[in-house]
């Protein structure tokens, strides 16, 4: 580990506590509003790409930093997914995933 890795990986570390904050959130609330789909999709893929390129790089704080991200973001979505699914059953197929 070198400087560089330790910091980054100090903000992979606070993007993943800011991420589970919003599963958290997202389990006590049981519904979601104003979610962008595909800025989502762009941050997990690239939280996926972290996890190839930072092995690469010699720089296994920012992976293990960059894991409990993908972890966070893999979570939250499935419970998004859930919950919409919950909230618009019956609803004539309104809104579907």
């Amino acid at each position: 580990m070198n400087i560089p890795d330790l910091i980054n990986g100090s903000f992979e570390f606070m993007g993943s506590i800011a991420l589970w904050w919003n599963v958290r959130k997202l389990y006590h609330d049981k519904e979601y509003n104003g979610i962008s789909i595909p800025s989502t999709a762009f941050f997990f893929f690239w939280g996926g790409w972290n996890l190839f390129f930072y092995p690469h790089l010699n720089q296994w704080f920012s992976f293990l930093g960059g894991l409990s991200m993908v972890c966070a973001n893999l979570v939250w979505a499935a419970q998004m997914i859930y919950y919409a699914r919950r909230q618009y059953k019956g609803t004539a197929g309104l809104r579907q995933f």
